[in-house]
């Protein structure tokens, strides 16, 4: 039968190597560089009806999203632009279509967005008219980014933003923002949800995770914007 000794303790004669950090190493993300077109665009006017926007001619997209839907970090992100869309904490800041121009013929058109905006009944009435105005009417509108929370998708506002694009037959693309908000395995099964849910929707509609905090996403939207607006690939 085997006798069973005590490990040996003796450390004469014996070296250590230095003991290698646990601590893994912080990833460097690629940085992201706007489009030169897209990083151009500059605030032009506000306009309170569809009436006072630009001529009828060219090419724009308009951006949508209900109040706190990070709307105006994800424009701000896509131009590269840190103050090019009003951020605030106050919701239902944005009451007009707000006018950024590109160039001669394109520009974005930020929507006005009124989902927890504290503000009377009557105004979003005014708000849904112009917009309906807006939708059927526009000829130059060539596509609609509708930002939506990941964790709040398809709200009432955003069932409405879809149906004005459903009765144009006018693409649409979805961007879920503050996807950093939830894991990715949360995160993604939203994105499946959203898509199965616009199963129904007969123009264009494509959906993508988004995240203005983390920076991801912004290749894809920015792709999707300039093929919209006609913008070459080459510099």
């Amino acid at each position: 039968m085997l006798a069973l000794h005590p490990a040996r303790t003796h450390t004469a004669g014996m070296t250590y190597a230095p003991m290698k950090s646990t601590k893994s190493k912080a990833v460097t993300k690629p940085e992201f560089k706007p489009s030169k077109a897209l990083a151009a665009a500059n605030f032009v006017l506000s306009a309170p009806t569809p009436q006072h926007l630009p001529p009828d001619r060219g090419a724009e997209i308009a951006f949508a999203g209900r109040s706190n839907a990070g709307k105006s970090s994800a424009l701000n992100a896509l131009t590269g632009q840190s103050a090019l869309a009003r951020v605030s904490k106050t919701p239902g800041r944005t009451q007009q279509l707000v006018v950024f121009q590109i160039d001669e013929s394109r520009r974005l058109i930020d929507l006005p967005g009124y989902g927890f905006a504290k503000v009377p009944g009557e105004i979003q009435e005014v708000w849904h008219r112009a917009l309906d105005e807006y939708f059927r009417e526009r000829q130059s509108l060539a596509g609609l980014l509708l930002a939506m929370d990941v964790r709040h998708p398809l709200t009432e506002y955003d069932q409405i933003m879809l149906a004005f694009a459903r009765a144009r037959v006018l693409p649409v693309h979805i961007l879920l923002t503050k996807a950093d908000k939830l894991g990715r395995s949360a995160a993604t099964n939203v994105l499946h949800t959203v898509r199965k849910g616009l199963a129904d929707h007969r123009a264009a509609a494509s959906v993508q995770l988004f995240s203005s905090t983390e920076r991801s996403g912004l290749d894809v939207a920015t792709k999707w914007v300039e093929t919209r607006l006609g913008i070459s690939d080459q510099p």
